[in-house]
């Protein structure tokens, strides 16, 4: 709804002000059109124009004046040296915003959009939509007589009023949450947020994501559903290239990555463009990213900066527009530190940096994630394979306790439930099919290349201090030392170990609880970490 009388906010139109007709009162003008309005009293009228249309500005506030004489015309002089670049555009009309005297209280403003280039319009509704030009958007078009003085929109930018619009994208940020998910309705609040803000990352930007974690924690499952969320938002045309760094080696990792030339070193019988241009346009994963030599580390920093490399053997650059997404789960600033990873190279990869966690460090996601690795192995063989009751409550039981490591993280999950459901008959799993998968699991998790879990205790505080801890306390700091070593933090290693009881604590200090406990012993967090590391 208009008001009584208003403040347009407007650009000179250089080509449509003008007028093509001989007579330029027999065509339609977009800024005398407006002030011919009924319904529209323009109280003043404010003209931006360039320093080289000075006349046409002059001719179109006399022709205003002639069709409205209540409207104070107002010219300004407002250069953008490029009209196309958007930053000149933007900077040269924040300015002329910036220092405009507003009276909101009294006065209401129309930025005026119809005229001006394409750019100028964008920087107009992003001006306003900011509130650095305070008033509504205002367009008009003509009638099929075009000497009349057509019709007039108002735009307004308050999207609050538009539940259906916001509610829309709100169901579709929802959608690709629960894609990157796979469906599975997790209920780790940690995990939720972050794979909230990888959607929300992923579907903004083309620049490189380094995924972190541990093996089995989900990484190259995960870059796929990244990959393929982005090509149903049209984000990408190309291909996805998955690439496990740890299989390349020597000529045969450059040449795969970079390609070569027929010819290149002995047994390159042909040309081969490599992954790398296999990606263009899509999305290259680059899994155990710190596994590459430092060659490939140099030519791979190249392709992302400068999208162009040199295949073995050419003297031609290759060019490839892809977009990174790398996976770890090495330290790769240690790497850094110790010489094996370019430091530029996890500079320019270090941009969106995501710490997936393994599953130990989310308990309360092993349900869904059980029944999801269910879900999928009947979707693979046909076979719906379900757990009696008994056999479900068992199984989820020493899933959660401290004693399931899960080293292989979700692997681990996967291969325990295909080995399960494959043995089953009738579609039951049995709690005796469950006893034997947790035997087979405890067995795998064994440590051969070390003793029992009190030889590392003795490592730890020495065998005089060992001896003299009662030997039910040597049994179970053993234990807790031995989750300790399959955690990657302090904080992760206390959740584990207390995840029975912190659901029944107001304020949960897991880390702190765990510090206490070792101390008692003489333990330090960083005597396990650095062993771990080791």
């Amino acid at each position: 709804m208009l008001n009584g009388s208003s403040i347009v906010i407007s650009l000179l139109g250089t080509t449509l002000d003008q007028g093509k007709h001989p007579d330029r009162w027999q065509t339609w003008r977009p800024s005398v059109s407006l002030c011919r309005q009924p319904d529209l009293i323009v109280k003043r009228f404010e003209l931006l124009h360039g320093s080289r249309d000075k006349a046409l500005a002059s001719q179109v506030s006399r022709d205003i004046s002639t069709v409205s004489p209540e409207t104070e015309m107002r010219l300004h002089q407002i250069d953008f040296g490029d009209p196309w670049d958007f930053e000149q555009v933007y900077e040269a009309l924040f300015n002329f915003a910036r220092a405009y005297l507003f009276d909101t209280d009294s006065e209401d403003y129309l930025i005026h959009i119809t005229t001006g280039t394409h750019v100028a319009q964008i920087c107009l509704f992003l001006l306003t939509e900011s509130r650095w030009l305070p008033g509504r958007l205002i367009q008009c078009s003509p009638d099929r007589d075009r000497s009349a003085p057509g019709k007039i929109k108002i735009i307004d930018l308050d999207l609050s009023r538009y539940d259906r619009i916001a509610s829309r994208f709100q169901q579709e940020q929802r959608e690709g949450v629960s894609y990157l998910k796979g469906g599975i309705e997790t209920r780790n609040s940690a995990f939720n947020r972050l794979i909230d803000r990888i959607e929300q990352v992923a579907i903004a930007t083309r620049d490189p994501l380094l995924l972190m974690g541990p093996t089995g924690a989900g990484k190259s499952r995960l870059a796929r559903r990244i990959y393929e969320l982005k090509k149903a938002r049209h984000a990408v045309k190309g291909e996805f290239v998955d690439v496990n760094c740890a299989t390349l080696r020597g000529d045969g990792a450059m040449s795969a990555l970079f390609g070569h030339t027929k010819g290149a070193f002995t047994g390159a019988l042909k040309d081969r463009p490599g992954l790398l241009r296999t990606a263009d346009g899509g999305v290259l994963f680059l899994d155990e990213i710190g596994e590459l030599g430092s060659d490939e580390q140099a030519m791979l920093l190249r392709a992302l900066e400068e999208k162009t490399f040199l295949p073995l053997g050419s003297d031609r650059e290759s060019h490839s527009d892809f977009q990174l997404i790398a996976g770890t789960n090495r330290d790769l600033f240690a790497a850094v530190r110790e010489g094996r990873f370019r430091e530029d190279l996890l500079a320019r990869i270090n941009l969106w940096t995501f710490s997936l966690p393994g599953l130990r460090a989310r308990p309360e996601d092993i349900e869904p994630n059980l029944q999801f690795e269910l879900d999928q192995y009947a979707q693979k063989t046909g076979n719906r394979i379900t757990f009696s009751k008994e056999a479900r409550h068992k199984f989820l039981e020493f899933a959660l306790s401290p004693v399931a490591a899960w080293k292989g993280n979700f692997r681990d999950l996967n291969a325990a439930v295909a080995r399960m459901a494959t043995l089953t008959l009738g579609g039951r799993i049995s709690i005796e099919a469950v006893d034997e998968e947790i035997e087979r699991l405890n067995h795998s998790w064994a440590d051969p290349r070390r003793g029992g879990s009190e030889d590392r205790l003795r490592d730890l505080i020495g065998g005089d201090r060992a001896a003299e801890i009662d030997e039910f306390d040597r049994v179970q700091v053993s234990h807790v030392i031995e989750v300790c070593r399959q955690c990657r933090s302090l904080s992760e290693a206390g959740r584990v170990l207390f995840s029975a009881s912190r659901g029944r604590k107001a304020t949960t200090n897991d880390a702190d609880r765990l510090r206490k406990y070792l101390n008692r012993f003489g333990i330090e967090w960083s005597q396990i970490s650095s062993r771990t590391a080791g």
